[in-house]
């Protein structure tokens, strides 16, 4: 289940994940993924979503090729398949905000834990992030548009931001 806004665990900051490889964190993660693609307009989600304050965050890789998440290229229903759970993720434990470009975009986000609520929201248009793997292994890794906006998003989640702090034009779909 996703924690909705009212939540306090996701006003907090996270704590750093001692063992990127341990199996407490592979469980994580599972129950991560089963979270964001139960989902069908999941592309991210963030430890804290689910009532755990650790730095681990996912991003869905259909989301990353121009799909539409929960939906295979051939137009199927991809989700809770478990190649789509295994193969179909981003992990990012530990990440830290290496690099954001000085030029900055305006575009809507919506949140799993802030339901039905949209708004603007200006990010730098560029990031590099350094995490870990599941695997405990090092990366760092530059990204752009719609990427970096995801990856911004959900590292607010992990010092207990919420997109609606930094909103503007605000609207709520009933």
């Amino acid at each position: 289940m996703i924690l909705q806004k009212e939540n306090k665990i996701l006003r907090g900051k996270a704590e750093i994940v001692a063992n990127p490889k341990s199996a407490d964190i592979k469980s994580l993660i599972e129950w991560m993924a089963d979270a964001m693609f139960a989902e069908p307009d999941g592309v991210g989600i963030a430890a804290p979503q689910i009532g755990v304050g650790l730095r681990v965050f996912l991003v869905a890789k259909d989301f990353l090729r121009g799909g539409t998440p929960g939906v295979s290229a051939k137009g199927g229903s991809a989700s809770g398949g478990e190649e789509r759970k295994k193969n179909g993720r981003l992990v990012f434990i530990n990440p830290i905000l290496k690099k954001c470009s000085q030029k900055k975009e305006n575009d809507i986000e919506g949140c799993l834990s802030v339901r039905g609520v949209y708004g603007e929201v200006k990010r730098c248009e560029k990031v590099t992030v350094e995490y870990f793997d599941e695997s405990g292994k090092k990366h760092a890794r530059g990204a752009s548009g719609l990427l970096a906006r995801v990856i911004q998003h959900e590292l607010d989640h992990l010092n207990g931001v919420l997109f609606i702090d930094k909103a503007k034009n605000i609207k709520k779909l009933t």
